[in-house]
């Protein structure tokens, strides 16, 4: 079965609400074709055209985050209610990553558990940072207590905001350079502080081949200990504790270099839909059969690990993700 880990669903509703509650990022996400109506007709028509039986539907970068409570705990609501009846709506084509009300952290547990018990999510998302502070702060060790007793899966994506420096926001380099560049401050951060090893329950996906993780992975293994030396373990064995989309705009090497670096068992098909879509899209799918990749890789990429990783069988059955 062929499941899409990355992909994106907005509605003009969910924009609306997020720019009423004072958000001002919502433009690039309208009309990109990720939503409801003719636009999920014409996606339904992609997915098909291109062989993927399946998307995992997340609202990143554009989560509830909001520093009020009440905002980021109505947001969250409303779009995780939307995503559920998305679902439901097509439930041989969609499941959904419940987004939380983050930084809230109480707030956050209740929601996880009304979207995983009640609404049926396949697991969270959050962004690589929340309002700007790392994933692996102390303030937030309650969240990945919770998922690691759930067992669930947790998707990371890059927030967008230019991992916090001007030297990418101030040269419009906020996506093309800043978000794997994000991706990778995350994912190091998460073996640094030794997350995947401390809960070893919470099956961790990170976006877009961990960034520039795969080039820099030897590197961390001579450089840790001087440097991070709180490090649990080999960064390259924790590095493989988690997985990894395979977002990479139809770059073989890039993908090649992630084979070779983290295991092809650890790689996810992700599309990055709507950013990556018409030919595109079939692009960021046909670029994982490339000659030069082996076989036994390639079918393990597209069509083993994801539905083994969240328990989705060819029939598009799945498991409550969020068992106790």
């Amino acid at each position: 079965m062929r499941i899409d880990v990355h992909a994106h669903y907005w509605t003009d509703d969910y924009l609306d609400l997020l720019v009423e509650f004072g958000r001002t990022d919502t433009d690039a996400q309208r009309g990109q074709g990720a939503g409801g109506g003719s636009e999920m007709d014409a996606r339904l028509r992609l997915m098909d055209r291109a062989g993927v039986d399946m998307q995992i539907l997340s609202a990143a970068p554009l989560l509830p985050h909001f520093t009020e409570r009440d905002k980021a705990v109505s947001t969250a609501r409303f779009v995780n209610d939307q995503y559920a009846a998305m679902v439901a709506d097509h439930p041989d084509r969609f499941r959904a990553f419940a987004a939380l009300p983050m930084p809230h952290i109480e707030e956050s547990i209740t929601e996880m558990g009304r979207a995983l018990d009640e609404l049926g999510m396949i697991g969270v998302v959050l962004n690589t940072t929340i309002l700007n502070r790392a994933l692996v702060e102390e303030q937030f060790a309650p969240i990945f207590d919770e998922l690691d007793r759930r067992g669930t899966v947790l998707y990371l994506h890059p927030a967008g905001n230019s991992a916090c420096t001007p030297l990418i926001a101030d040269h419009h380099m906020t996506w093309m350079v800043g978000a794997p560049v994000e991706d990778t401050i995350s994912v190091i951060q998460l073996i640094t502080n030794g997350i995947p090893t401390r809960y070893p329950n919470i099956k961790i996906i990170n976006s877009h081949l961990g960034g520039a993780l795969p080039m820099l992975l030897q590197r961390i293994d001579n450089q840790y200990r001087w440097e991070a030396p709180q490090t649990p373990e080999l960064p390259s064995v924790t590095a493989r504790r988690m997985w990894y989309d395979t977002v990479g705009h139809g770059h073989v090497p890039a993908l090649r270099a992630a084979i070779e670096s983290l295991g092809a068992d650890r790689l996810l098909l992700g599309t990055d839909f709507p950013y990556e879509a018409g030919d595109i899209f079939l692009r960021a799918i046909d670029y994982i059969n490339d000659p030069s990749i082996d076989p036994a890789a390639t079918k393990l990429i597209l069509d083993g690990n994801a539905p083994t990783l969240l328990g989705i069988d060819n029939r598009g059955a799945t498991g409550r993700s969020g068992a106790q």
